[in-house]
């Protein structure tokens, strides 16, 4: 079997032995050249917020150096069923925290409110008071006439 020299190294047999298919294989090289690319975008901006390339490489383009990462096996071909999984399960976790959030919130606009009504009656409670004060007044001056 003679084989035949080409300019891609990696090749593009040893890299579909990692994926299931083609598409596979281009989308997820495709994916970490941008990955690649915004990781040398931001460097000078010291953000640090991207995953910088997993192999050292001669290779100065970012789908060469994808191509090499994948053929290291540093990058990996998630299967979807795997990956809608894990999304579920993070929304179901964000989800069960917002949830929280609003109960506490709830919760607290609820015990302001008691502490409202509390007030409320307590200047109540003082308004009688005052009242009765004035009804004792009235009461003891018809009696001294």
């Amino acid at each position: 079997m003679a084989t035949e020299d080409t300019m891609m190294n990696p090749r593009i047999e040893s890299l579909m032995k990692r994926t299931a298919s083609k598409f596979s294989l281009v989308t997820l090289s495709a994916r970490r050249a941008r990955e690649i690319n915004s990781y040398f975008n931001q460097l000078g901006e010291g953000l640090g917020t991207m995953v910088p390339p997993q192999v050292s490489s001669t290779s100065r383009k970012p789908l060469s150096i994808s191509f090499e990462e994948i053929a290291a096996d540093k990058i990996l071909s998630v299967p979807l069923s795997v990956y809608e999984e894990l999304e579920a399960e993070l929304d179901e976790e964000l989800l069960d925290a917002l949830a929280d959030d609003v109960v506490s919130e709830l919760e607290a606009d609820a015990v302001a409110e008691v502490i409202a009504e509390v007030a409320a009656a307590e200047v109540a409670v003082d308004e009688l008071a005052v009242d009765e004060v004035a009804v004792d007044e009235v009461v003891a001056e018809a009696v001294a006439e």
